[in-house]
């Protein structure tokens, strides 16, 4: 890098009445940018999801500034405060306990109240553990959902699940540790256990691991292994939705055939969906 270039941006003033959306590491510290770290060092103050997590930042790069928390147990609080220090000239940056600012957390609450109040954002862009694991995981990248963590009410739950069972996108989840056993049997559910799932863990951290499988596979490896630390879930897209909606027709005349020969509608369903790899309740619902 040029380092008349680099000089430059670590002497930039922030603008006042600003908010900066400042993504920051996922993992490894050394992923910040220049100017990220010329933000958090001149800015009046910072808007932390955790403030501990941002000393680890401030102190490997001797920064120095006023740290303010601000999460999902405070935002509804600190919000009006925010906004009045940007009535009074102040410059504010938001960071989130890692990557980008607004994606699963509060920062959108404060982001839509700025926006409503007038108030300019400027983002500085960081690292960001769903493109992170996309990318790595080799899957279709040109269109993908991002979905963040399922809902735990069942009803929501699954009308997400049917959702993604049918999207030909690639999808991409995040799970915590202690659920994911439970995703997998849902995935399976919904999916089928032949769907194709990449598992990342932390990302660019020492321990960094990529599992890439089925989610049969996936579900006996994981059977006995404990892990700890967020997971990055990209689940490939349902390549057979096109084939299923086109032969719509010659699947139920199938499924009748079996019928009239003396199988069960759950039997004539079970074996259809293997033998035409789509889930058996896809087959069951066409009778």
């Amino acid at each position: 890098m040029n380092n008349n270039l680099l000089f430059s941006h670590r002497n930039q003033e922030p603008e006042s009445s600003v908010l900066y959306i400042v993504g920051t590491p996922i993992g490894n510290l050394d992923d910040i940018s220049t100017r990220a770290l010329n933000i958090l060092e001149k800015v009046s103050l910072i808007a932390c999801e955790d403030t501990r997590q941002t000393k680890k930042i401030m102190s490997k790069y001797s920064i120095s500034n006023k740290l303010i928390s601000f999460n999902k147990y405070n935002s509804f609080k600190k919000i009006p405060k925010i906004i009045d220090d940007l009535k009074d000239g102040k410059s504010i940056a938001l960071v989130s306990d890692a990557g980008m600012p607004s994606i699963c957390d509060p920062g959108e609450d404060l982001t839509n109240e700025v926006k409503s109040n007038g108030f300019e954002i400027i983002c500085i862009p960081g690292p960001c553990a769903a493109i992170t694991a996309l990318v790595s995981s080799g899957m279709a990248s040109s269109k993908f959902v991002f979905e963040g963590f399922l809902s735990r009410k069942k009803n929501e739950r699954s009308k997400t699940l049917k959702e993604i069972s049918k999207n030909k996108k690639t999808t991409i989840l995040y799970e915590s540790p202690h659920r994911f056993k439970q995703l997998l049997l849902d995935l399976k559910e919904f999916c089928g256990g032949e769907r194709e799932i990449h598992v990342s863990r932390e990302l660019t951290k020492k321990f960094e691991e990529h599992i890439f499988n089925n989610v049969d596979n996936l579900i006996k490896i994981f059977d006995k292994k404990d892990f700890l630390g967020e997971l990055t879930v990209v689940i490939k897209g349902n390549e057979h939705v096109n084939k299923t909606n086109h032969d719509k027709v010659l699947l139920k005349k199938e499924l009748q055939e079996l019928i009239n020969a003396g199988l069960s509608l759950s039997a004539a369903s079970k074996y259809l969906a293997k033998k035409k790899k789509l889930k058996k309740s896809t087959i069951y619902d066409l009778h």
